[in-house]
């Protein structure tokens, strides 16, 4: 079993480096970003529903509280998700999908006037030679580190501070998590041709519809939901933020990264749920950070994509070591289960410290995501 699990996360990996930058290289890269938000947000709901869709599956109803399960009991469902990967490959197979990434196209992001003055975007030897990439993959690495890290502890913070019971714990950290999918649903309506009006609507609706998802999954799983219609003024944080954006996939990094800073100390000054909804809206802020991050560190590859994206998915180990450092530091002796998110601060700010220095490595290759006019693109 766990063998095959492992064989399962290596081919993960693989559609990883293949996926995300095909969903860049498809399509104008200036919305980038906003397509892996996308694509992430689909991912989200699939995380969100997946434990109702298991419960059925394996126990026969969506509330399993007193059920056990014998390891026989996956087997029709593997055999199912197996065929179903199958006919995935068939229908990439025979799609038009391009079967190799030649490249980022770097025109469609270059200013008019770098163009002008001849700004210079000639390919690099190797792609460790881009500071987007060398410095995107440490982001990568503390980015999905903050992401795991943040929701991990939480059950711990809420058991010593609050003496929240284990089994009353899950549907807030359900929440954590349907708040990627809240925040990639917002981000992800630039990524379709909708015209002015419209497209600001949705960008205030978008997030509710997801809040209304993670409402009525945890309201089959016989959940109360009554504590969280309050996060639903939390999302209008997120809504600001992600209006003041823009679209850039650097402003963006750099507002998000802010915000959830601000979350991470307003939950360690505070106390009791105050301090819990903090926590979880890091996961609002979190959520558009990958497409970000990504989209920064691969474009203005060239030739070197498919193998910057490698190095990329690679550091996705963030998520291991990074958990494990704020565990250590939140024992009593040292910092302490609230204090220890000051290792989140840590990697937000050097988020924002990326966000920075990629804006400028690719203003100097003469590419800008706020170029005016968008020369081409695949």
């Amino acid at each position: 079993m766990i063998s095959g699990l492992f064989v399962v996360g290596l081919g993960f990996s693989l559609q990883q480096i293949a996926a995300n930058a095909l969903v860049v290289a498809i399509g104008d890269p200036k919305t980038g970003s906003q397509r892996l938000s996308l694509t992430g947000g689909v991912n989200n709901f699939g995380t969100t529903i997946g434990p109702l869709l298991v419960s059925l599956a394996i126990f026969g109803s969506v509330s399993a509280k007193t059920q056990v399960a014998s390891i026989s009991a996956v087997k029709i469902p593997y055999l199912i998700l197996g065929v179903l990967f199958v006919i995935v490959a068939i229908i990439f197979k025979i799609s038009n999908v391009p079967n190799k990434i030649e490249s980022i196209t770097d025109e469609a992001v270059v200013s008019p006037t770098d163009t002008a003055v001849g700004v210079n975007t000639k390919d690099k030897k190797g792609a460790f030679n881009y500071l987007q990439l060398s410095l995107g993959m440490i982001a990568i690495f503390v980015y999905v580190g903050v992401e795991v890290s943040t929701a991990s502890n939480l059950p711990g913070f809420m058991k010593e501070k609050l003496g929240t019971p284990t089994a009353s714990i899950a549907p807030f950290i359900s929440l954590y998590w349907a708040s990627l999918m809240i925040g990639r649903w917002t981000s992800s309506v630039g990524a379709f041709n909708i015209k002015g009006g419209a497209k600001k609507i949705l960008r205030f609706i978008m997030p509710y519809i997801a809040f209304a998802v993670f409402l009525a999954v945890n309201k089959i799983a016989q959940h109360d939901v009554t504590p969280f219609y309050i996060y639903a003024f939390v999302i209008i944080a997120l809504i600001l933020a992600d209006l003041l954006s823009r679209g850039n996939p650097a402003r963006q990094l750099l507002i998000f990264s802010g915000c959830a800073i601000t979350a991470l100390f307003i939950g360690m000054l505070s106390s009791g749920m105050v301090s819990v909804f903090a926590f979880i809206s890091v996961g609002l802020f979190c959520s558009t950070l990958w497409p970000c991050i990504y989209t920064l560190a691969v474009t203005g590859l060239g030739r070197h994509t498919n193998e910057g994206s490698s190095f990329l998915i690679m550091m996705i180990m963030g998520g291991g070591f990074i958990s494990l450092l704020q565990g250590y530091l939140a024992k009593d002796g040292l910092l302490g289960i609230q204090w220890s998110y000051l290792v989140g601060v840590a990697c937000f700010a050097y988020l924002a410290f990326y966000a920075i220095k990629a804006k400028a490595a690719l203003k100097a290759q003469g590419i800008d995501f706020d170029a005016v006019e968008v020369k081409g693109g695949h």
